[in-house]
């Protein structure tokens, strides 16, 4: 068995990965399973014990919750309780985590929100069960509440990027993009190579263009385009930022070759704004971005090695994004 593979957590956006990590975890059990044990005190001789270990038990135990094999996710968070204690902060959170996941009803949610005011109210610092409780909160569909939870959470931990990524997301969703910009800029300044946030920010300054007009429109554009542009040179055959970088030069040259003046040239060092990109250099940047967009699909499809990490619907909306950009040349 590939210890590695299962020490990648499932994530969202990858279901197939999801799936094979939770069909391996009776073979995983059976492996810690030893019919043959060694008297004391040889037996410490031949411990088990490993942070690997651990982090495999807790990567099955979310794939196992999210693929809705409840058996084997208790399985696995009874094997991280009694390892670590009903009291560690890491294992309370899995057990809120795991008592949201078989709540059938939505009294059944508030008692599990019940259950997080009781841990806070003994202890406010148990920053995993705050970020659960929010987590919850929005599920349950309390924004505000959540966004208050969140607000609060960084308050006193101000360098946290997760809990500033969380609330952008929450900002974007209630279309507050300004907030939103503000909130990933925060998870740079702790995260400054992160390329998917660097794409993520293009993308929240790319929406909000399209509310704009005018410069401001242009202005939007630009600064999402400098954004994806980090994301590829942070990482070179990150998918979303090519094809953030695609939209957004698609939509910046609209805008630049429909533009009734000449834009300025250079920067402005009162307000801090650069200069708009020149049409030749928005243009080859798209050129660029659909050059390595091609090559991506045609690698993934043709199933050539170290190309299988890509989730297939962002291949399939990339696919789509070139037929469209194929079609309008055709006209």
């Amino acid at each position: 068995m590939a210890t590695t593979s299962l020490l990648q957590p499932p994530t969202p956006s990858n279901p197939h990965h999801t799936l094979t990590l939770s069909q391996r975890a009776a073979g995983f059990f059976e492996s810690q399973q030893s019919s043959f044990t060694l008297p004391y005190p040889l037996s410490l001789l031949s411990n088990t014990e490993s942070q690997e270990k651990w982090a495999t038990y807790e990567s099955l135990f979310l794939a196992c919750l999210r693929t809705s094999d409840n058996d084997a996710a208790y399985l696995c968070l009874e094997e991280l309780t009694d390892r670590f204690g009903r009291q560690n902060e890491r294992v309370m959170a899995l057990q809120g985590l795991y008592k949201e996941a078989m709540a059938g009803s939505q009294g059944e949610l508030e008692e599990v929100l019940r259950g997080y005011d009781e841990i806070l109210k003994e202890d406010p610092t148990v920053f995993s069960i705050r970020k659960r409780r929010a987590a919850l909160l929005r599920s349950m569909g309390k924004v505000s509440e959540s966004v208050q939870e969140l607000v609060r959470l960084l308050d006193v931990s101000p360098t946290d990027a997760e809990t500033w990524a969380e609330l952008a997301d929450m900002y974007v969703q209630q279309g507050l993009y300004e907030q939103a910009v503000y909130c990933l800029e925060e998870v740079l300044v702790v995260m400054p190579n992160a390329w998917n946030m660097h794409a993520r920010l293009g993308e929240v300054f790319y929406l909000a263009s399209q509310r704009q007009e005018g410069g401001d429109q242009l202005k939007g554009l630009s600064e999402s385009m400098r954004r994806f542009c980090r994301s590829i040179e942070l990482c070179d055959d990150y998918l979303r930022g090519y094809y953030g970088l695609k939209l957004t030069t698609g939509s910046l040259l609209l805008t630049l070759e429909g533009a009734a003046k000449p834009q300025k040239s250079s920067s402005d060092p009162v307000t801090g704004d650069l200069a708009p990109p020149s049409i030749e250099s928005v243009r080859k940047l798209n050129q660029a971005a659909t050059a390595k967009l091609g090559e991506i699909i045609r690698r993934v499809g043709s199933g050539e090695k170290g190309w299988d990490g890509y989730n297939e619907a962002e291949i399939k909306a990339a696919r789509e994004l070139l037929e469209k950009g194929a079609q309008k040349i055709e006209r």
